[in-house]
């Protein structure tokens, strides 16, 4: 489970060998990121060698547009599933905790996180990435892997995993570019750089409240009980 799998893409990581129970997480089959604007030749070639499949693209269009993905040749099917209701620069001009916005995207765009989850049942090796793989990356493969029985604590600690794999350079320039138009903002650097396991904790406590479990919030949302088992056999051994 190291970061750097692909040179160019950020935050690039293997889900797999996660604890579930008495099993793991599978590795090879789902890997998280930041966006593949930056991919260079090599990056290419590592993404060739590991058979990627399908990539869930969890960006808006503009963002899209802004920073288009380097795919290549790669024969690989590329599913969008925008997930923020309004543009990125809203939840900053909203000055939204890390709790508050990852509530809202999984009650808002529920059906989205839903179909991107689908996304994982439809081919695998399988991507799932936003812009720098944190806030819509986290709470969707956070919610897929507690969906398939992945202990919590190993949700929450692949979910933090991500504030060490941003890069300091990017950070600077990302909270200074927020600062300048928000001065006031409380929560500006929590949104733009940080990964604390109290946020994963809170959207996990806020599933179970509200669905009885991650599980639960799928199924309330149109996914099937053998869509939820298949889901656990894809990813755990």
């Amino acid at each position: 489970m190291t970061g750097s799998l692909v040179s160019g893409a950020s935050n690039f990581r293997d889900v797999g060998g996660l604890p579930a129970g008495a099993g793991r997480t599978r590795s090879g089959v789902l890997f998280r990121s930041g966006n593949l604007a930056a991919v260079d030749d090599d990056g290419i070639e590592a993404l060739r060698g590991m058979g990627l499949r399908r990539i869930v693209d969890l960006r808006d269009e503009s963002e899209r547009a802004h920073d288009p993905s380097r795919l290549d040749d790669l024969a690989v099917e590329v599913q969008h599933e925008p997930l923020f209701l309004g543009s990125v620069a809203s939840f900053f001009a909203r000055d939204l905790s890390l709790e508050q916005l990852y509530a809202e995207i999984a009650d808002a765009s529920a059906d989205r996180v839903v179909s991107a989850i689908r996304g994982i049942l439809i081919a695998r090796p399988v991507l799932v990435h936003c812009t720098i793989g944190k806030d819509r990356t986290g709470v969707t493969i956070g919610i897929a892997l507690a969906a398939a029985g992945v202990d919590p604590d190993a949700v929450v600690a692949d979910y933090a995993r991500t504030e060490a794999l941003l890069p300091a350079r990017r950070n600077a320039q990302v909270l200074a570019a927020i600062r300048a138009l928000h001065p006031e903002n409380v929560h500006a650097e929590d949104l733009a750089t940080r990964s604390p396991e109290r946020a994963m904790r809170a959207l996990l406590a806020h599933l179970d409240a509200t669905y009885g479990s991650a599980a639960g919030y799928l199924r309330a949302h149109g996914m099937t009980d053998a869509e939820i088992h298949r889901l656990r056999e894809v990813l755990v051994e």
